[in-house]
């Protein structure tokens, strides 16, 4: 199978195995294909992509109720599929870049959907089932502004990927401060493995920024509203994870600097 079939296959899935379904091993990248853009997944009914205003999401306070907890997995759940779908995404977008680029985007997309499952299986533990509830394509709706690799770098990887580094740990304490070790050891390997992807994309924004421009720079320009670097860190920055994924210091200074806001532009 070619890595644009295996792509196509994934953003097209009507089922969640689909959604799921790990690369072949016998998985080539010698037929590309022209650029697509794709507008929106296909999903299966009950996982539809709902208004931003139909979908409710408890706060992390919400880890103490179990019922609560469930909504909080189900929302994790769909961002890590939304990702799986959009590293397929950015595949089929840029069909041109280098081999050992696209490499790396099919196994930060394997890494979502091991993500995804980690929390389907905590969901399920509770009583829940992906689909319970409406959720969001917000992610999916920031392709818009993704016109080079670049830009998918900057929203997907040093934004969405680099809040995460915060998030997580967030996510983690809260499960363990409630008694639910499984729950936090599973949001712990998110966040072991979102270091990595933070340092992918670092790592090619690095080689593919314009020279005269730091990372730091080369980010603020590319990220259009309503993100932004409020977006890319928690309440709490992890400086560690950062470090660790090699951001530079201007770059974890200028984010230690801002204030974290939520998607509607307050502050958490």
């Amino acid at each position: 199978m070619q890595v644009r079939e295996y792509a196509e296959s994934i953003i097209a899935a009507r089922t969640l195995e689909g959604k799921l379904a790990a690369p072949p091993i016998d998985l080539v990248d010698s037929e590309r294909g022209a650029a697509v853009r794709i507008d929106a997944p296909a999903r299966p009914t009950n996982l539809a992509i709902a208004e931003a205003r139909a979908v409710k999401v408890p706060p992390i306070a919400g880890m103490q109720d179990i019922s609560q907890r469930r909504r909080i997995l189900h929302a994790l759940a769909n961002h890590e599929l939304q990702a799986a779908e959009l590293f397929a995404w950015v595949l089929l977008a840029f069909p041109d870049e280098p081999a050992s680029f696209r490499r790396g985007l099919v196994n930060i997309l394997v890494e979502e959907q091991e993500h995804c499952q980690l929390y389907l299986d905590r969901l399920e533990a509770f009583g829940g089932a992906f689909g319970d509830y409406p959720v969001t394509g917000h992610f999916w709706h920031r392709m818009v502004d993704v016109k080079t690799p670049i830009d998918f770098l900057c929203v997907m990887g040093l934004t969405f990927e680099n809040a995460n580094l915060d998030f997580a740990g967030d996510y983690a304490r809260a499960a363990r401060e409630v008694g639910d070790e499984d729950t936090a050891l599973a949001i712990d390997k998110v966040h072991e493995d979102e270091i990595r992807h933070v340092a992918f994309a670092w790592r090619w924004l690095s080689k593919w920024k314009p020279e005269a421009e730091t990372c730091w720079q080369t980010y603020e320009r590319t990220v259009k509203f309503p993100l932004s670097a409020t977006r890319a860190r928690g309440n709490v920055l992890d400086r560690a994870a950062r470090e660790q994924a090699g951001l530079d210091e201007e770059f974890i200074a200028n984010l230690e600097s801002c204030r974290a806001t939520r998607p509607n532009g307050k502050r958490r």
